[in-house]
């Protein structure tokens, strides 16, 4: 598969989505996402694929949405736009091979959503977290309440993407959003130890656990209801105390 902003690859019984625009630090634009959720699909066609790697390309997992989503210069339906997020968070989860985000550098917003998604997570020593949607006058959408709430409970949920404060791995590890914690230097070699051991096992047993344990949470905290968090994105970006938000942080982020 060819695509602009990701690299795809399949070597049975491991494939790799790799985020690759390391130079904006792997930013989620509305292409990004498309092709995010595409790429799950053309996975689920690979014979032989049983666990999936995502990445980032160069120091960073992701930096989240793409900040020029904001400029309203984007075509089309923006509740269509909005919903994109979601729908590439749907199409990861419910890919039938098993993903394993392997987490470096920045992890932000909409990339935390992606990490989310996945279903184990190892990060490097010195990797940074943050939600900061609510400091852009935003809220989490994607699906990334119910996820978070999921892996790390209501209250730390809440105290995460109220406050926006950036938070390291070995927190993350300690509330429970991570597998593991390594050392920057070994991340690769750990996860792709880890895949390889996934893989060696037979298909059946792990698309099974996999979907067990992903319709036993979804009773607890379902992510059916997030189609609608596109209308609340949508909401936030045309109200007036939002946007004076989104430019105070934004024009933070340039000063």
């Amino acid at each position: 598969m060819n695509f602009e902003t990701v690299q795809v690859e399949a070597d049975a019984p491991v494939g790799r989505l790799t985020l690759n625009r390391p130079e904006k630090l792997n930013p989620l634009g509305t292409t990004t996402l498309r092709e995010i959720a595409a790429a799950a699909r053309w996975f689920d066609s690979q014979e032989g694929v049983k666990v999936v790697v995502v990445s980032g390309a160069g120091r960073a997992f992701s930096a989240g949405a793409d900040l020029g989503t904001f400029s309203g210069k984007q075509t089309g339906s923006p509740r269509d736009a909005a919903d994109l997020g979601r729908q590439m968070a749907d199409a990861l989860e419910n890919m039938r091979a098993l993903s394993i985000a392997a987490i470096r550098g920045w992890c932000v917003g909409g990339g935390l959503v992606l990490a989310a998604a996945c279903d184990l997570r190892i990060a490097a020593e010195g990797t940074q977290f943050s939600i900061p949607e609510v400091d852009l006058g935003i809220p989490l959408a994607w699906g990334g309440i119910p996820r978070l709430v999921r892996e790390i409970g209501p209250a730390m949920t809440k105290e995460l993407v109220l406050t926006c404060r950036t938070f390291d791995a070995r927190e993350a590890k300690d509330v429970g959003f991570l597998n593991r914690v390594v050392a920057a230097a070994a991340l690769d070699s750990e996860v792709e130890a880890l895949a390889r051991q996934l893989g060696e096992k037979a298909s059946y047993p792990l698309y099974a656990t996999k979907r067990h344990v992903n319709e036993v949470t979804a009773q607890m905290v379902g992510t059916g209801r997030s189609w609608a968090d596109a209308d609340g994105l949508v909401t936030a970006l045309g109200d007036p105390e939002c946007a004076a938000a989104r430019q105070k942080y934004l024009f933070g982020r340039r000063g």
